[in-house]
C-alpha cells in the first residue's frame, strides 16, 4: 500500500490542503481565508474526503506547515493535525513554510523570501536537497541579502515583486528569481512522505511551530 499524507497549509492568507499517494499528489485545493482558518479547515477536510471516496483513517501519517507566517494560522493548522494523529494513533511531521518553497527551484542554492510584514521578510537559503544553509531569520530585505555567499543563487518567492527594486545596482540583479504558487500544501506533503518514510515523523505533542519572529504579546511581556 502506498502510504497517505495529508498536509496542511494554514500559514497565511492563502492556506491550501494536500492529499498524498506514495509521495505523488493525489488532489491540493488552495484555500483563501481572510479572517483565518478555524472556522473553514474542517469542512474542506470533510469535502476533500468525500470528493475521494476516502475516510480520515486511511492516512499513514499528517503534515502541516510550521511557520513563519501568522502566528494564529500555524497554531490552527498544527492544532488540527496533531488531534487527528493523536485520536488515530498517527505520526505527524511539521515542515517549515521556507523549506517547502525551495522546492520550487532549480539551482543549487535557492534564497527563499516571504513578506512578513512591518517592512520585513522572512528569508533563508537551502540547498538542492533541502538543506539548510542560512538559518531563517526575520530581517529587512537589503540586509538579509548582503548576508548571502558569493556566487550564483536562485530568489523564491510567491510574490518577489516588493523586492525586485532592492536588487538593482547590486551583484544580485540579473539573478533568477521563481515564483512559487501559493498552494504549498503539496510540497509540504512531498517533504513529509520523505520523512515518515525515513522514520523521522514524530508524536504529535512533540511537534511545535517554527515562528521565527516572536508574538507582539511575547515582545510587549518581554520589554515590560
Amino acid at each position: 500500500m502506498k502510504p497517505v499524507i495529508l498536509a496542511l497549509d494554514t500559514t497565511h492568507e492563502f492556506g491550501s490542503i494536500a492529499w498524498l499517494e506514495g509521495g505523488e499528489v493525489a488532489e491540493e485545493l488552495l484555500l483563501h481565508s481572510p479572517d483565518g482558518f478555524g472556522h473553514v479547515l474542517f469542512g474542506q477536510l470533510e469535502r476533500l474526503l468525500e470528493r475521494r471516496g476516502c475516510k480520515v483513517d486511511e492516512v499513514a501519517c499528517f503534515a502541516a506547515a510550521s511557520g513563519p507566517g501568522s502566528f494564529t494560522g500555524i497554531r490552527v493548522g498544527l492544532a488540527c493535525v496533531k488531534g487527528l494523529a493523536e485520536a488515530l494513533g498517527r505520526k505527524v511531521v511539521a515542515v517549515s513554510n521556507l523549506e517547502a518553497l525551495a522546492r520550487f527551484g532549480s539551482l543549487p542554492r535557492r534564497a527563499v523570501v516571504l513578506d512578513a510584514r512591518r517592512g520585513e521578510i522572512y528569508g533563508a537559503l537551502y540547498g538542492a536537497e533541502g538543506e539548510v544553509l542560512r538559518e531563517p531569520v526575520v530581517s529587512r530585505f537589503p540586509a538579509w541579502v548582503e548576508t548571502l555567499p558569493a556566487g550564483e543563487i536562485e530568489f523564491i518567492s510567491t510574490d518577489f515583486s516588493p523586492f525586485q527594486a532592492a536588487l538593482q545596482g547590486t551583484r544580485f540583479e540579473n539573478f533568477k528569481i521563481t515564483t512559487a504558487p501559493r498552494a504549498l500544501a503539496a510540497a509540504v506533503g512531498r517533504i513529509a512522505h520523505e520523512r515518515f518514510l525515513a522514520s523521522l515523523a514524530r508524536d504529535p505533542a512533540e511537534i511545535d511551530a517554527d515562528y521565527v519572529r516572536r508574538s507582539d504579546a511575547e515582545l510587549f511581556w518581554k520589554d515590560n
